[in-house]
């Protein structure tokens, strides 16, 4: 039988390792560096990077070929954390059990870290080798889905639309378009990548995307509702947080109950979409099922 929990714990090894190798290449100040590391190797659950190569793995692919990608893209979100963070956002003090970036070292510090962290991203996707002409473009194509999903077109229009909400109450279908943008589009991408990476074809990708869409979604319902009812010593930041600055939630338009159940249903159609997936899709099925059940 497989256990989702020692995969994810495995795959969690190989990106902490190889995050680590990247930190130590670096060369800016001393200060720096370790604002970066601070945030970056604080103990994140690496779920992005992790679906990233589980789903190169689901199509046929080998994953150490998405390693490279998959750390760019814990990269990235470690970055969108610290900025979320900032006095100017959700001006929070704890993030991963730890005070955020900005409280540990200063707020300018913690900008500039984030902003080290994004461009590092794309530093490290453009160190992976130039190969033959198809696998050359097949990595062409996912810089263009991370640069499009962690941008104006994507997270950072998210992280727009959640701010402009505060104090207004978003009707359900407004709430998924925004999450589908701030949570939703760097899943999706990293799950969409990872079939690149790993050789799928164009059916082995539209049932992944189907995967991706639900799976992403079902990771926001997750955390709003962890937000009004989790622990806030296993989750390692406050809990209720979205109830104080108004924020339009699934709890809070659907209720906690029927919130559950939208999660439960959102797994159960990414489900569907890989059915006819042999085992090497294992790893996607434990993971939907984790994405709900996690208690942080």
């Amino acid at each position: 039988m497989f256990e989702v929990k020692s995969y994810i714990q495995q795959k969690k090894q190989v990106i902490d390792t190889s995050l680590e190798k990247i930190l130590t290449k670096s060369q800016a100040s001393e200060t720096l560096v370790k604002a970066m590391s601070y945030s970056l190797m604080a103990g994140g659950k690496r779920i992005r990077p992790i679906l990233c190569l589980a789903a190169c793995e689901a199509v046929g692919g080998v994953s150490e070929d998405a390693v490279t990608v998959a750390c760019a893209l814990e990269l990235i979100h470690t970055y969108s954390l610290i900025h979320d963070d900032l006095p100017a956002m959700d001006d929070d003090q704890l993030r991963r059990g730890k005070p955020t970036c900005h409280v540990a070292f200063d707020e300018a510090t913690a900008i500039l870290a984030g902003d080290a962290l994004l461009t590092l991203a794309f530093e490290v996707l453009a160190t992976i080798p130039v190969e033959d002409g198809d696998r050359t473009a097949r990595r062409l194509q996912v810089i263009r889905l991370i640069s499009r999903a962690a941008g104006y077109q994507g997270m950072i229009q998210g992280q727009m639309l959640d701010i402009a909400s505060e104090g207004h109450k978003l009707s359900a279908g407004e709430l998924e378009a925004m999450h589908r943008l701030k949570t939703g589009a760097l899943i999706e991408t990293a799950l969409t990548c990872g079939g690149l990476l790993g050789g799928a074809d164009e059916r082995q990708m539209s049932m992944l995307k189907g995967y991706a869409a639900n799976i992403g979604l079902a990771f926001q319902v997750a955390d709003d509702i962890l937000n009004v009812e989790g622990n806030p010593e296993l989750m390692g930041k406050a809990v209720g947080t979205d109830l104080e600055r108004e924020k339009s939630t699934y709890p809070s338009i659907l209720g906690v109950q029927a919130a559950r159940e939208y999660s439960t249903k959102l797994v159960q159609s990414a489900l569907q979409a890989i059915e006819t997936f042999d085992k090497h899709a294992d790893p996607l099925r434990g993971i939907a099922s984790y994405v709900i059940e996690r208690r942080r």
